[in-house]
């Protein structure tokens, strides 16, 4: 296995769309954005054998697949003027720290990115000496007997005291809204998106609001996955300066708003954001 520099633990999905099987997932929108910030990105995932829809991801990362009998498969269902109904219709396999190649497991950026409880939380244990990101969605879920997604009230102060960086957004909690300042005070960097309302960084537990660039909104998709990654993988590259990785991550997902479907950013793109953020807090 190739040495890697940014691990990725997480599922793909196959997403039922009018168009028919498309690639969807957490570690799918994160893998190309990390990858252009010429990371060597390794994903731990799930799916069924000979899943076509690996093949979107060879360019931007090595892959360690754990074969499972299907690949987990979503239906996201958006009635007029009613909130998205999601099912999830198949499950792949959990992933435990022993499926990690041992060369990756000193990577110093770890983003854990589950979607069904695939992620066992205790595994945030096992990279002391990393950055370690989580994006708790597949936390924050549960389903009925005909797959129905549902919210579902997580919190585990052990387990989020492990975590550097905690990225979620308005949404994700908005069943239970008192969790974001728990979630803020149990970990030491904790980000709160809200779309075109910019968002809140809290620094232990302190709020600092930010802005999100103006910007003509034509597809929001992926764009929380966006800002997290990009945050994660500027890190090293700003002295691990958060106030400038936020600056990165903003300017990246509001272009990526401006583009149907998922964008791929040009190195300009990575150069400027970069730039502008050094310019500002270094």
């Amino acid at each position: 296995m190739a040495t890697i520099d940014y691990l990725l633990l997480g599922h793909i999905t196959a997403d039922i769309a009018p168009e028919g099987r498309t690639l969807g997932g957490t570690v799918s929108y994160a893998a190309p954005i990390a990858s252009q910030f010429d990371h060597q990105v390794g994903i731990l995932t799930s799916a069924a054998p000979d899943e076509p829809l690996l093949f979107q991801l060879m360019d931007a990362a090595t892959l360690s697949v754990r074969v499972a009998k299907a690949t987990t498969t979503f239906e996201n269902i958006y009635p007029p003027n009613a909130s998205r109904i999601q099912y999830v219709h198949a499950l792949a396999s959990k992933l435990t720290y022993e499926d990690i190649p041992s060369g990756w497991v000193n990577a110093p950026l770890v983003h854990l990115a589950p979607l069904v409880e695939e992620v066992p939380p205790e595994i945030v244990h096992r990279f002391p000496d990393s950055t370690v990101m989580l994006t708790p969605q597949g936390w924050l879920r549960q389903w009925d007997e005909q797959g129905k997604v549902s919210f579902k009230r997580w919190y585990d102060e052990d387990i989020l005291s492990a975590v550097d960086i905690i990225v979620f957004s308005k949404p994700d909690v908005a069943a239970a809204p008192e969790m974001e300042y728990e979630f803020a005070r149990a970990v030491k960097h904790c980000l709160v998106t809200d779309g075109a309302d910019g968002g809140i960084y809290y620094y232990e537990g302190q709020p600092m609001p930010y802005r999100a660039d103006p910007v003509q909104e034509v597809d929001p998709t992926g764009a929380g996955d966006v800002f997290a990654t990009a945050l994660l993988a500027s890190l090293p590259l700003l002295d691990h300066n958060m106030q400038a990785a936020i600056k990165v991550a903003i300017r990246l997902s509001a272009i990526s708003v401006t583009h149907p479907g998922v964008v791929v950013f040009t190195p300009d793109d990575i150069n400027q954001a970069i730039e502008a953020a050094r310019q500002e807090f270094l």
